[in-house]
């Protein structure tokens, strides 16, 4: 549900109300209208992928339970209290209810298709991106971020073969691990693409991953990125496809580049020629490489109290003092620590650091429904942006959900009079636009822990040996 459609649902504000009342009401299955079924049924169609039409547990039904697991914690998340949320929305809508037995729910989980969830995700950042208010964009342009994470998930033998563990642990000590990045919106903050893959490997670091997802830029976007990214390669392949970019200078780009116009104090032309071709690009992509790019490099020192200054230099595309200055594109840069902050909320907030299913399939499925679910929220989030007149980058991530959860409590346990269920939805609405993110410049805070975790040893053998072990103390 884009902002242009939520602005065309109905007269103003009472239309985005209609449009967002279920999502923030219906505690049972709480996307059920809000991602309706005609547009799961229609995605999943594209791709082969509908199942269960006759049956309790349809594509939409099977996927809107597994969103309502990947947005909870603890109890909440498990396979049962997603079947019990089945179970109540269908003796709400009068249907046959499923038993309480979680294998059949289990089982049409794993029917859902990977790229039809991809589509879906993908798919609503798209459409919010590109009716996004025009204050929300930086100098009229769509500046998209990009960053790498890694994530953990469940110590099976599966997992193991396909997203191997670090190498720096033993077999049958660590947890298998995936690589991965994401492509964000500076101005919705929801995101616009992603992939992942192994943890270590050739073609497996963050540049690679990059390099599938080119797509997911259009001509006259910028991409902000960091200096891990600063490649003549990189930036080429971008500008090829009429993407400007903004990234870090790497550190170990010392003599590659050559001087040849001062624009400024600390402002300056370079000129990047084109080093050999890499391993991993073809002959015919190398030749349409340019053989040399013209590019400016801005140094700005951040100064932070009590710390050594650090010298940042930045080097763009956006090569027009005038219509870009010094100052603002520093403050571009500035802005990529936004992806940072939208990783960790969706890592910490969603449990995307650990995944809890124990197939690959199931891993790749449950990324992108946790995905799916993120940019769910943050539309709603710049839903009640658009009402009260700011910006939805402003709105904290956390906040929004905590109050769409607390929203989906009030009204499951009747405390709210029906006839006054747009009021409550307003009131919500108001109240997430207030969930302001803190502006804390050169906030300073040490990397400890206070609390003591519990005195157990690590662990230094492989679990099934030490069962071994204590079996053998017992006879």
């Amino acid at each position: 549900m884009s902002i242009r459609s939520l602005r065309h649902a109905g007269s103003g504000r009472c239309g985005f109300l209609k449009v967002v009342a279920p999502f923030l009401t219906d505690d049972s299955l709480p996307f059920a209208r809000f991602l309706s079924a005609r547009r799961i049924e229609g995605v999943f169609a594209e791709h082969d992928g509908l199942f269960g039409l006759h049956g309790v547990y349809s594509t939409a039904i099977t996927l809107w339970a597994f969103l309502s697991q990947v947005l909870r914690d603890g109890k909440e998340a498990s396979c049962q209290a997603a079947v019990a949320r089945v179970v109540s929305h269908c003796g709400q809508a009068g249907a046959n209810t499923p038993s309480s037995d979680t294998g059949e729910y289990c089982r049409a989980r794993g029917k859902l298709s990977e790229a039809a969830l991809r589509d879906l995700t993908c798919g609503l950042a798209d459409e919010l991106e590109a009716s996004a208010d025009d204050a929300w964009l930086w100098k009229g342009k769509h500046a998209k971020l990009v960053d790498g994470f890694t994530f953990t998930m469940p110590d099976s033998d599966a997992n193991q073969a396909e997203y191997p563990q670090a190498k720096t642990q033993k077999p049958g000590l660590g947890q298998p691990i995936a690589r991965a990045a994401a492509v964000l919106s500076l101005a919705t903050g929801c995101v616009l693409n992603a992939t992942f893959g192994r943890y270590s490997g050739k073609k497996t670091g963050e540049t690679a991953l990059l390099r599938n997802m080119l797509d997911s830029f259009s001509e006259g976007d910028v991409a902000v990125m960091d200096r891990y990214y600063c490649s003549f390669m990189m930036i080429a392949l971008l500008l090829s496809r009429g993407v400007q970019t903004c990234m870090r200078k790497h550190h170990l780009l010392k003599t590659e580049f050559r001087r040849v116009k001062r624009l400024g104090k600390n402002d300056h032309l370079l000129i990047w020629m084109r080093p050999q071709r890499p391993s991993w690009m073809d002959k015919e992509t190398y030749a349409r490489i340019p053989e040399r790019l013209v590019l400016r490099e801005i140094s700005y020192r951040v100064v932070e109290p009590g710390c050594r200054p650090e010298r940042v230099d930045v080097i763009t595309t956006l090569t027009n003092p005038e219509e870009y200055t010094a100052e603002e594109i520093a403050e571009l840069y500035g802005f990529r620590w936004n992806s940072e902050l939208d990783i960790r909320s969706i890592k910490d907030s969603l449990n995307l650091g650990h995944l809890r299913c124990k197939s690959p399939k199931m891993i790749r499925l449950e990324f992108w429904t946790t995905l799916l679910a993120y940019n769910l929220i943050r539309t709603t989030a710049a839903g009640a942006a658009l009402l009260h007149g700011k910006q939805p980058r402003s709105i904290s991530f956390t906040g929004a959900c905590q109050y769409v959860l607390a929203s989906w409590m009030l009204f499951s346990c009747g405390l709210v009079d029906p006839t006054r269920v747009c009021e409550q939805v307003r009131r919500a609405l108001e109240h997430i636009a207030q969930c302001e993110v803190a502006n804390r410049p050169g906030r300073l805070e040490p990397r400890v822990v206070k609390q003591r975790p519990k005195p157990y040893p690590i662990m230094t053998k492989p679990r099934a040996m030490l069962r071994d072990e204590l079996s053998n103390q017992r006879r």
